[in-house]
């Protein structure tokens, strides 16, 4: 289970880290790749694509809920194939991720900009990446 645990534990340390950062350098200022992207801070009071904007009590309660099922579930977890694991750490990650800011701030720190996409963080990346990588799984095993 340590690859569980591992995903988990790295997706939360670097999404809180990098956000730590953004605090301190983009509060009051943006750093652009011209065409490419721009890092600066926004609070989102929402969840992806601004959907359930200033619902707080609701997001961090739909957290809660997807953290008591992986709990659960735990067993499953471990009897499952690798990339199940490593998903699931990565799903599990993000979400407490973006979790402790809604607790601390009543939003999630975003600061990566594409112009063409919403802003996002480290935790809706290994969100999107989870996903990827159960689904490449699933693939490979048919």
């Amino acid at each position: 289970m340590w690859r569980f645990w591992s995903a988990v534990f790295v997706t939360i340390l670097a999404d809180q880290l990098s956000k730590l950062l953004a605090a301190r350098f983009l509060l009051d200022k943006a750093v652009s790749v011209p065409g490419v992207l721009t890092l600066h801070y926004v609070g989102n009071p929402g969840a992806a694509f601004g959907f359930f904007a200033n619902r707080t009590p609701f997001l961090v309660l739909v957290s809660l809920v997807l953290g008591a099922v992986v709990l659960a579930g735990y067993n499953k977890i471990k009897a499952a194939p690798v990339y199940w694991r490593w998903g699931v750490g990565l799903l599990f990650g993000g979400a407490l991720g973006n979790l402790i800011d809604r607790l601390r701030f009543g939003y999630v720190v975003d600061f990566i900009d594409f112009s063409f996409w919403p802003v996002f963080n480290l935790a809706d990346t290994a969100l999107v990446c989870a996903v990827a990588v159960i689904a490449c799984g699933v693939l490979r095993e048919k």
